[in-house]
């Protein structure tokens, strides 16, 4: 028979002069000669209101004691394993899914531990910068939406912010739990990652499925910091571009920190005030992998979303490589296959320049921002179980945070629905097929035009650009011709040969699918890009 786990607070002082006595002594002595089996505890990520992913091994995992056998129960099934170095692990076989409550129990020696209402269905990832991390509640217009956000079928987990020189496995109990999404839950939940979740329970609910979102992230991270220590050394361009880079910023991070500490001594010996803020620690590689990743594996996943690149675009060549290899990293370390990941693509934003919106329109030039974006295309392109939701329409261009967070996470849905789920959804902008050039004009041709091209605003297409052979580009007027065809020509460039649309910062474009999807920023070129570091 299993003992029940019992808390008591510590007796007071008094409590115990009163309890003084041979008998007591004798009791309490016998007590404390006797082996105390360790309390058995399932994972935080194991909580009430919890959720376990469908149609795949479940990975059930806790702490013990050295030895100690351990039961978990749950939906029918029983399975033990023996505690090592202060944890155990079971193994759940494929569940169905279920949106009725039920109760995950482990046992050991001297206690049982269950939690109570957890649900079987989709559970996915958010995670990224501060566009992922943004709360409903200040998104736009978000009041009917956390009004009406009360759903047993959406559950939320928010993982505390944690930056770590090593791999942490454990959870604070206090700061992490599920929850059940509802006005008091979702409002400080990101906002991409609600609207991702509440369009994609919506689209499921017919087939009794929950949905829940485990979200982990931090605004101002660039992707290195999110990637595991032995991912980075693997890759040798890294030990330059990452390494070196992480240790000089190091290194410079204490001289300031040293020379705050000295300036702030010096006010307070002579009673000033000293109002100056401290340096802030620069980013560690792996540090977020370290300290809000680790503690995630292997918990059983459908998939990732993922908003980030803002801190990276001015190492978008390199972000080719390195998103790739970070969305490898976690699925290596997860154990569960080509895991589906998803990106959202750089917002349009003109840099808090706060230019005329005629100024913008017209420039043409370099952007590390649209290289970013190209970037992130490259991984959808090469990466499998991967795609990016495009949102050129829906950017604030005096704000890196755009508040209008509902279609991206609708899109990022339509990217679950299509590829993960299957569902004959299109989920994908236009998309160039082929181009040629025939005297002054380029003649782009697209995939994913459903019933056919057409713009947002029912004007001619804007954000075009064509370069002849001396790579300068130029505004370039377009058109539509027939259902997936598009016709692009300048006055200023004679003979072109290379084509970009949307290429800047802040793209002004308008070029979109039956579906409403807009096309994602592109070049027909290969040139030379202004974060490509000569060989």
């Amino acid at each position: 028979m299993f003992l029940p786990l019992v808390r008591r607070a510590a007796p007071s002082e008094s409590a115990v002069a009163r309890t003084f006595s041979p008998a007591v002594l004798l009791a309490s002595a016998l007590t404390l000669t006797l082996p105390v089996a360790a309390e058995v505890r399932l994972h935080p990520l194991f909580s009430d209101h919890g959720i376990l992913q469908r149609g795949i091994r479940v990975p059930v995992w806790g702490t013990g004691d050295e030895g100690e056998r351990v039961t978990v129960e749950f939906a029918g099934q029983k399975v033990s394993t023996t505690a090592h170095n202060g944890r155990w692990q079971v193994s759940l076989s494929p569940l169905k899914a279920s949106n009725h409550g039920a109760v995950l129990k482990a046992s050991g020696p001297a206690n049982a531990t269950e939690v109570t209402d957890v649900v079987v269905g989709e559970v996915w990832i958010c995670s990224g910068q501060s566009n992922m991390e943004w709360p409903l509640s200040r998104s736009y217009q978000p009041e009917a939406d956390i009004q009406a956000s009360a759903n047993p079928n959406l559950r939320l987990f928010t993982v505390a912010k944690r930056r770590s020189p090593e791999a942490k496995t454990d959870l604070d109990y206090a700061k992490h739990s599920w929850a059940v999404a509802g006005p008091d839950t979702v409002k400080n939940f990101s906002a991409v990652g609600y609207y991702f979740g509440r369009n994609l329970e919506e689209d499921l609910k017919s087939q009794g499925v929950p949905v829940g979102l485990i979200h982990t992230s931090w605004g101002g991270s660039p992707a290195e910091v999110w990637m595991s220590d032995s991912a980075i050394r693997a890759n040798p361009s890294y030990a330059r571009d990452l390494q070196e880079a992480d240790a000089a910023a190091y290194l410079g991070y204490q001289k300031g920190l040293l020379a705050w500490e000295t300036e702030k001594a010096a006010a307070v010996a002579k009673g000033e005030a000293f109002t100056k803020n401290r340096p802030f620690a620069p980013w560690q590689n792996s540090e977020l992998y370290n300290g809000m990743i680790a503690n995630l594996i292997p918990y059983a996943i459908k998939g990732a979303i993922w908003y980030q690149g803002e801190s990276n675009a001015g190492r978008a060549w390199q972000y080719r490589e390195l998103y790739g290899d970070m969305i490898k990293n976690w699925r290596r370390d997860w154990g569960q296959g080509d895991f589906h990941f998803y990106a959202v693509q750089l917002a349009p934003w003109d840099k808090s320049r706060r230019r005329e919106m005629s100024v913008i329109a017209s420039e043409v030039g370099d952007s590390n921002w649209a290289e970013l974006r190209e970037a992130q295309d490259f991984v959808a392109a090469t990466v499998p179980n991967t795609g990016v939701a495009v949102i050129t329409d829906v950017g604030d261009k005096d704000d890196i945070h755009p508040t209008r967070k509902a279609p991206v996470g609708a899109r990022l849905a339509l990217l679950a629905r299509s590829k993960a789920y299957h569902e004959p959804v299109e989920s994908s902008g236009p998309v160039v097929r082929t181009f040629t050039f025939v005297g002054g004009e380029a003649l782009l041709d697209f995939s994913h035009v459903g019933s056919r091209l057409q713009t947002r605003d029912g004007l001619a297409p804007t954000g075009f650009s064509v370069a002849g052979e001396d790579h300068k580009f130029h505004a370039a007027t377009a058109r539509i011709r027939g259902r997936s065809e598009i016709v692009v020509q300048s006055s200023e460039v004679a003979k072109p040969v290379a084509v970009r649309y949307g290429w800047a910062d802040y793209p002004v474009v308008n070029l979109r699918n039956g579906a409403g999807l807009p096309a994602s920023p592109f070049r027909t070129d290969s040139w030379e890009l202004t974060t490509q570091k000569k060989p």
